[in-house]
């Protein structure tokens, strides 16, 4: 999350990031949230039934979904990846819009 924090400070004026997350309290939830997304850039929130990853076919944490701005689903990846390699998607998103 560390990463995703940096590039939301970076991209946070031309791109929405969104940090919903599952199985735990919201206490729990803010804790964490506070610790990894220090910048406060990324919007969280406690999705407890579970609907956002449904939604988006996640089958666990981390992953990342990338929306255009019409709301489509353009792609993403479940686990990690290094910030040269988010960073080239997120600039690929923006080249679309």
């Amino acid at each position: 999350m560390p990463v995703v924090d940096e590039l939301a400070d970076e991209y946070g004026d031309r791109v929405a990031f969104v940090a919903p997350a599952w199985k735990g309290t919201f206490e729990d939830t803010a804790q964490r949230a506070s610790e990894l997304m220090p910048s406060g850039e990324i919007a969280w929130g406690l999705d407890e039934d579970e609907a956002i990853f449904a939604a988006y076919g996640i089958p666990y944490q981390p992953a990342t979904v990338l929306v255009s701005a019409e709301g489509n689903q353009v792609g993403g990846w479940v686990g990690g990846r290094s910030k040269d390699e988010m960073r080239q998607a997120i600039e690929g998103l923006l080249a679309e819009a």
